[in-house]
């Protein structure tokens, strides 16, 4: 393989997850119960062998960082491998990242050292698991300038995504950002391919491309503008995110409450589409020192208590002490009290569900206490007075609430 290195986008402020990003950026948001968002494309990159990593940050990073830290000190410096952490430093000028192409053009100076023969960009806010040595075998093999990541998703969301048209040859004739009428598959005219805003550049073209673009008034940004123009005199291919059957794999855009709180709960199900449990491709993470999940009480202690968990993901630390909890996510350290109920819903690290309180659809955040006999996702008009509730009836509980 020749020499990659790989930039992760992980600035951005996620406005649409509020409040879970009031305190941290979207990739640093908790998902599947123990782990964060980023950890998926960075176990992306360690698992397919890519030990180069820049991470760009910019908005709310301390979370991000502290959790790199933690939990993604493990590549060995004396090997030549990293993963580093790269603020906005406004290097170039006055201004911080004004979109995906400027953040990699104002830290081009990273490429000085490793001389890198392609970049690799990624996305630090999806949740999927993908090898990207094919993509990087797909791209020579095509002898490409650019190769974009694509999948097939309804042609519904195209509002959603950037929108790809190829040929016979995956070679792309036209690439739409978020159109309202989009190109379609000639064999499947109720989908699309959407853009997965992965891509692998050769190096030189990509820098002359990005320095063009800086002095242009656009919006700096891959989808928009950097690759729509190649299209037209560049040799750009999509890789189509497959699995053996040519079948759509998984992936998800978890911009927002509802398709976050969708793709956690995919979780639960008897067997997930996205597997967790592949001992061929662990999805790393930070892992405090939390003593083993515990539940509490039976029925025949004579007071009706009985501590247990159904179809749900139960993480270390926890105590069900005579509460119930079903399809839910209950991340570390959470105590589920006496007759306490929590149905369909995602708990963050510490929170606590008093005696008696009732949680229904509903994402609660870090270090919540829900106070005894307390309904929440049983009468949304009276939730919203407190919290913020979602079109689809999803409450969301802010970081630290207490009740007054």
């Amino acid at each position: 393989m020749k020499k990659v290195l790989a930039f992760i986008l992980a600035g951005g402020k996620g406005e649409r997850l509020y409040p879970l990003t009031r305190d941290r950026t979207k990739p640093a948001v908790p998902f599947g119960a123990i782990y964060r968002i980023i950890d998926f494309t960075l176990s992306n990159c360690i698992n397919s062998s890519l030990r180069k990593i820049y991470l760009l940050s910019q908005y709310k990073s301390l979370s991000l960082s502290r959790h790199i830290q933690l939990g993604w000190n493990i590549l060995s410096s004396s090997l030549g491998d990293f993963i580093t952490v790269v603020p906005a430093q406004q290097r170039v000028n006055e201004h911080w990242y004004k979109g995906t192409a400027d953040a990699i053009y104002q830290n081009i100076y990273l490429l000085q050292k490793e001389l890198p023969d392609l970049i690799l960009i990624l996305s630090g806010d999806h949740i999927y698991k993908m090898d990207y040595r094919k993509m990087i075998d797909f791209h020579l093999e095509k002898d490409a300038d650019v190769t974009v990541a694509s999948v097939e998703v309804d042609k519904g969301l195209s509002k959603e995504f950037g929108v790809i048209a190829i040929d016979s040859d995956d070679r792309v004739t036209g690439f739409q950002e978020k159109p309202d009428a989009p190109h379609t598959l000639h064999d499947k005219p109720d989908t699309i391919l959407a853009s997965m805003g992965v891509y692998v550049f050769n190096t030189k073209l990509m820098v002359r491309k990005l320095v063009e673009d800086a002095k242009k008034r656009t919006r700096h940004d891959f989808g928009q503008d950097i690759i729509p123009a190649m299209v037209m005199d560049s040799r750009v291919f999509a890789y189509d995110f497959v699995d053996g059957k040519g079948e759509a794999q998984y992936w998800r855009d978890v911009g927002t409450i509802e398709a976050y709180f969708e793709s956690n709960m995919d979780l639960v199900s008897v067997c997930p589409l996205l597997n967790l449990y592949d001992a061929e491709w662990p999805i790393h993470t930070h892992h405090a020192p939390f003593p083993p999940a515990k539940t509490v009480f039976d029925e025949s202690d004579g007071e009706g208590r009985r501590g247990k968990a159904l179809e749900s993901l139960i993480s270390g630390g926890c105590i069900i002490s005579g509460g119930e909890v079903k399809r839910s996510l209950v991340s570390p350290d959470v105590r589920i009290d006496n007759f306490a109920q929590v149905d369909d819903s995602i708990l963050f690290e510490g929170v606590w569900v008093r005696e008696g309180a009732r949680v229904k659809r509903t994402i609660i955040d870090k270090g919540s206490e829900i106070p005894p006999g307390m309904e929440i996702g049983y009468d949304l008009k009276e939730d919203a007075k407190k919290f913020t509730v979602t079109k689809s009836g999803i409450v969301v509980v802010p970081k630290g609430f207490r009740a007054q």
